[in-house]
């Protein structure tokens, strides 16, 4: 039996590049052999290839454009991720970008896909652009689907103002996606929260999972400022 493929997608800003980095690390500790596939072509920053020489002493693959390319808007690793999406004997998530354009790069996977079974779990802020409304998602539900050409299977709501996050907040985030699943037929399980503000958000809100993430991927100036630059 194949081992889980997850393909991970979102709009602009809704963390899922942060998802996929935390879910790799999960399975990797449940002792799963895991590889992530950075196939975001569309946002410059919070890429899950950031994490590649982390990854690599923890024993994940990291998948994603290397040395020159490292920051290019380009599906240059193809093969490597045919690879990937074939060997049913590991855990592979795939990072996909933030928009319908950022999905076609899945086209050309698309019977390695569905041979081998996946889950696509479509993570939203209800506080970003193109995500903000029940319409809204609904429609980007839609527009990624058909770009795909492939179903999502689950909702993850990740509605947060990072440092102004509370519980409020997240509970009408959850109100949303949850009535969006609802009318979509799709599940709704989990909640995220950064680890710095979990204390401000609690476990079970309207019965769902809440998994505790850590913040992971910097803006580039965030990096200048860590180095004292």
């Amino acid at each position: 039996m194949n081992k889980q493929l997850y393909i991970i997608i979102g709009a602009y800003g809704s963390g899922k590049s942060e998802y996929s980095i935390h879910l790799a690390r999960q399975l990797k500790s449940e002792g799963e052999d895991v590889v992530l596939a950075d196939m975001d072509v569309v946002n410059p920053y919070f890429r899950s290839r950031d994490v590649r020489e982390d990854f690599a002493n923890l024993g994940i693959d990291v998948i994603a454009p290397e040395g020159q390319f490292k920051h290019a808007d380009l599906p240059m690793m193809s093969p490597r991720i045919k690879g990937a999406i074939e060997n049913g004997s590991k855990t592979v998530i795939l990072d996909v970008g933030g928009d319908p354009a950022g999905c076609r790069t899945l086209g050309r996977f698309i019977d390695s896909i569905n041979q081998r079974g996946y889950k696509m779990l479509f993570v939203v802020n209800t506080l970003r652009p193109f995500t903000s409304t029940l319409e809204e998602i609904i429609t980007m539900k839609q527009h990624l689907e058909y770009t795909s050409k492939l179903h999502i299977t689950e909702f993850i709501c990740n509605t947060n103002l990072m440092q102004d996050t509370q519980q409020h907040i997240v509970e009408e985030g959850i109100r949303l996606v949850s009535e969006a699943a609802r009318q979509t037929g799709l599940a709704l399980k989990t909640y995220l929260v950064l680890d710095e503000y979990a204390a401000l958000v609690p476990a079970g809100l309207s019965g769902l999972n809440r998994v505790v993430m850590s913040y992971t991927l910097k803006k580039p100036w965030e990096s200048l400022i860590a180095k004292g630059i």
